[in-house]
């Protein structure tokens, strides 16, 4: 079979059975009498079944909903492609219910699913129900052995609330604001203990004898009490507009206490950057709106959910870290750390390992180089990791940790405040086992041992022998590791559903690739299976990883992955080029920069400028222009030869620029990565590097290498490699023959006439006639820096302090809003009609109870809301670009499925949409092209 380096690699795949072993102690951690059944999908679910292969477990079973089998074509479920026996697969309605009701009633179905085919262990991986503290207690009573943190701990540390409390109580710090709102809510209404008795006797609740007499709890604690007995039968004793009005009194003193600041709104269960929604200053009065959204994305709607939100202060330079926690109830320990600040809209992108090993290399390395600055903030960020790993299991001994954790902290500059403990395996968790084992020893015989090298398997070997299982060591694989989520949208990190994968290069060596089973080939042909992007779920196709001794050593290896990767289909977007061009944007800067959660978004604001001006220039014209300026002062012979020679490579220069000014994110990485290749003399480009080489490296940035048998369509025509192969001869051979340190100084040599040392009279001046000849039409390259000059994009960079200097104006909301149009342009609509922008769920209302937004025959305003879009898990509500009325609504009801450019509403607008005629377009493009030749002839 073909893709070896995705079906064996060694860095993540083994031989895991320790009942093999030629040691009896090792041999009693033996886990093949488990038999666990998969409940979540998504990598996990094929990295689950891997591990539990190699380590021996083979009768393992899945879940699979009808949106994995039925509902969309060509989206069956990849990982069945690997299970041979049919019985092993059991089919559900949805990995879990819309709601309270549905949700208990898919517990009683996996636990009767288990019952009925011998399962006694459950996997739930990350997502769904995994921090579902009810899913677990459930699988406990049903005596299946849950595989990750046990429900005491689920309770104590998984919600948000609770563990915010267990944080103050372990001595760690914490960010500012409230956890209690609904206990808060309840006491507007009952505000004394007579009351709550009251209200217990009312409505038949079971609270502990004697607790709401304990002097020792606190008035707050007693009305969660009393709120939990309401949970646990079913009911509310508080609406959604109540809780929200105290919320919104929250908002508004935190406002005023900390008026610079933003506030976060944060479900209790949310997870997955889902349930979160941030306050802008002076937003008070959407708390309601928000808290909405929050409860209807992480489905806490129904009759006797827990609702509450908390709020807490929007620390603005917050960078996010997370710790990896593990523990047996008895020992906790920690795995260091991972950067994930590179995020949107809570959603993670790039995830960055963060250990005291790749720290204290980069120290040494700064200090080498005399960077006393650097050299500060990095032993800073040293003290800081030493600081959370203390804190991060400190709070696992106190909340019980009988598996693997992540305690997830807030860093700002010297400070850092505990955020939240995700009680389940993270989607990012190969980040730490790419940089850290952990070894186990015999206490009473050193010499025996065993290694684990994946966090899958620690989970199943403490939930089969936890209490059995010493303190490992944390033993060193490699400093440093990173992670780049694949994710199914487009240039704008918007979700995009519905395209295909047709074809998918094979994973290179050095990547690790992380997917659901969609990289497996048919096992008949071994060829690769298409496969399509639902968006039935979340947007992440797959996760690339990839490690190092250093963090430019790990961050060059996965732009190296990238550029390798070819994923093409039909209505296909995804995030890879993005990818690329962020990589690259942090080797060409600084590799040990510390962005914020906040950079994101400026940055994608920047690639749009870029793309602003790429969209303007006239290529064919700026080629003709600089073919006129490089004959002018020729004739006859000359002209005809430097004619002849530009007509050859025509090709050879258009074609890479023409891809690096269509691909937006592929131009901010090469205009990073070669800032320091020219200069800026009174206005015109002066190239600091050659610019034949240059060229030769932007075709191999852009995986455009000659390969003889390729498709023409990919790779430099075999006649302009043949030139441009020549020209890197001819100049490599003349700097073997020269004295020339660099390219301004052999361009000095050359404009001499007198033969250097070595050459005769003639034989130089051929050598200066070949010069020019491949040197002629590479000022057309001067366009690409030109544009960067055009944005002013060098102005988004990093300080000496680490820190990234972002241009006030990237923070402009409207430049933000429309440099997202200008990266994915809406549909072409006509001018009485409105289109979806995306594909996914139709809602046109705040919630079932609430009236929609707009119907036949409203005004609306621009930016009044016009429907909500479901896209992958994400609740996207979508305001209108312009005032109008409303003639007609085109979609028939609330869940209905849409596609990207179908007609939503029928419209009349208050004023006429003037359309530019082609060939204002085209003299428009010609003056922005004329512009930058000014920079170059």
């Amino acid at each position: 079979m073909s893709n070896e380096h995705y079906l064996r690699n060694p860095l993540i795949h083994r031989d895991r059975r320790l009942g093999r072993r030629h040691s009896d102690w090792v041999n009693q951690f033996d886990c093949t009498h488990l038999r666990p059944l998969i409940i979540c999908r998504g990598p996990i679910r094929k990295e689950a079944m891997d591990v539990f292969s190699e380590m021996g477990i083979v009768d393992f079973g899945i879940l699979l909903s009808e949106k994995d089998s039925i509902v969309y074509q060509n989206a069956l479920a990849p990982e069945l492609r690997s299970i041979a026996n049919p019985d092993r697969v059991h089919r559900v309605p949805d990995y879990t219910g819309a709601n309270k009701e549905e949700r208990d009633q898919r517990i009683a179905q996996i636990i009767a699913i288990a019952h009925e085919n011998g399962y006694n262990a459950i996997f739930a991986g990350y997502g769904f129900m995994a921090e579902d503290e009810s899913m677990v207690a459930a699988m406990e009573r049903a005596g299946l052995n849950f595989i990750g943190p046990c429900s005491r701990t689920v309770h104590d540390a998984g919600l948000k609330d609770e563990a915010k409390r267990t944080a103050l109580k372990s001595g760690v710090s914490v960010t500012p604001g409230i956890d209690n709102g609904t206990a808060l809510t309840l006491l507007k209404k009952h505000p004394s203990i007579a009351d709550l008795k009251a209200l217990c006797a009312d409505q038949g609740l079971a609270v502990e004898e004697g607790a709401l007499d304990n002097p020792d709890i606190s008035l707050e604690d007693k009305a969660d009490l009393v709120l939990a007995a309401s949970y646990n039968k079913g009911i509310d004793l508080y609406t959604v507009d109540e809780l929200s009005a105290t919320l919104t009194e929250a908002v508004e003193k935190m406002a005023a206490d900390y008026p610079e600041n933003r506030v976060r709104l944060k479900a209790i269960s949310g997870g997955g950057g889902k349930g979160q929604r941030i306050l802008g200053i002076g937003e008070a009065p959407r708390t309601p709106e928000m808290v909405r959204e929050i409860l209807n994305e992480v489905k806490t709607t129904g009759v006797g959910d827990n609702k509450n939100v908390l709020v807490e202060l929007n620390i603005e330079t917050t960078r996010h870290q997370e710790i990896q926690v593990i523990g047996n109830g008895q020992w906790c320990m920690t795995m260091g750390g991972r950067d994930c600040s590179l995020q949107m809209h809570e959603q993670k992108l790039l995830e960055v390992s963060v250990t005291v090993e790749s720290l204290q290399a980069a120290i040494a390395q700064a200090e080498a180089s005399g960077n006393e600055v650097e050299t500060r903030i990095l032993k800073q960020d040293l003290l800081t990791l030493e600081a959370m790993e203390n804190e991060a299991a400190r709070f696992g001994e106190a909340v019980g940790l009988d598996s693997v954790s992540t305690f997830e902290c807030i860093v700002d500059r010297d400070k850092h405040f505990f955020m939240e403990m995700n009680t389940r395996i993270q989607v990012e968790h190969r980040v730490t086992e790419l940089c850290y084992a952990l070894k186990f020893t015999n206490p009473e015989n050193p010499d025996e041992h065993f290694i684990v090298e994946s966090l899958v398997e620690a989970m199943v070997l403490l939930a089969a022998h936890g209490e059995k299982l010493p303190r490992p060591d944390r033993i060193l694989r490699h400093n440093d590791s990173v992670e780049a989520r694949l994710n199914a949208t487009n240039q704008a990190l918007q979700p995009s559903a519905g395209g295909v994968i047709e074809a998918w290069s094979d994973a290179v060596e050095g990547e690790i690739r992380d997917d659901q089973g969609i990289s497996l080939h048919n096992p008949d042909t071994d060829v690769f299976m298409k496969y399509t992007l639902a968006g039935a779920y979340d947007s992440n196709i797959a996760l690339l990883l990839t490690v190092g001794e250093t963090r430019l050593d790990t961050y060059e290896r996965m732009a190296e992955v990238i550029r390798q990767t070819n994923m093409r289909g039909k209505d296909l977007a995804t995030n890879l080029e993005f990818h690329y061009g962020l990589v690259n944007w942090f080797i060409g800067q600084n590799i040990n920069a510390r962005p914020t959660t906040r950079f994101i978004v400026p940055y994608l604001t920047a690639v749009g400028e870029l793309k602003e001006q790429a969209n303007g220039v006239d290529l064919d014209y700026a080629w003709r222009q600089v073919c006129s300026a490089a004959a002018a002062g020729h004739d006859g012979e000359a002209a005809k030869a430097m004619a002849t020679a530009l007509d050859l490579k025509s090709t050879l220069f258009l074609r890479p620029l023409a891809r690096l000014l269509e691909e937006p994110h592929v131009l901010s990485g090469w205009l990073s990565i070669n800032r320091d290749c020219y200069t800026l003399i009174n206005g015109k480009v002066s190239w600091n590097e050659n610019p034949v080489e240059l060229l030769a490296d932007t075709y191999h940035y852009l995986n455009m290498d000659y390969v003889a048998g390729a498709p023409a369509a990919s790779m430099i025509w075999d006649h302009d490699n043949d030139v441009l192969q020549q020209a890197v001869d001819f100049y490599a051979e003349l700097n073997n023959r020269v004295d020339a340190d660099d390219w301004i100084a052999l361009q000095t040599l050359l404009a001499e006439a007198q033969a250097p040392a070595g050459f005769s009279e003639a034989g130089w001046g051929e050598v200066r006639a070949a010069h020019k000849g491949f040197q002629a039409g590479a000022e057309i390259l001067a366009i690409l820096p030109a544009i960067a000059e055009a944005t002013g994009y060098y102005d988004l960079t990093v300080n000496p302090d680490l820190s990234i200097h972002i241009p006030e104006r990237l923070f402009d909301g409207e430049l933000q809003e429309r440099m997202a149009k200008v990266l994915v342009p809406p549909p072409v609509a006509k001018s009485d009609e409105i289109l979806a922008e995306s594909g996914g769920m139709f809602y046109g209302r705040e919630t079932p109870q609430h009236d929609v937004y707009v119907k036949e025959g409203d005004h609306f305003n621009a930016g009044d809301p016009l429907y909500i879009v479901e896209v992958m898990k994400m609740f996207n509500k979508v305001y209108a670009p312009f005032s109008g009325t409303i003639e007609k609504v085109l979609v028939e009801d609330d869940g209905v499925i849409i596609s990207k450019g179908q007609p939503l509403f029928k419209i009349t607008p208050d004023e006429k949409i003037v359309v530019q005629t082609p060939e204002e377009i085209a003299a428009r493009r010609r003056k922005m092209t004329g512009a930058f030749l000014e920079q170059i002839v």
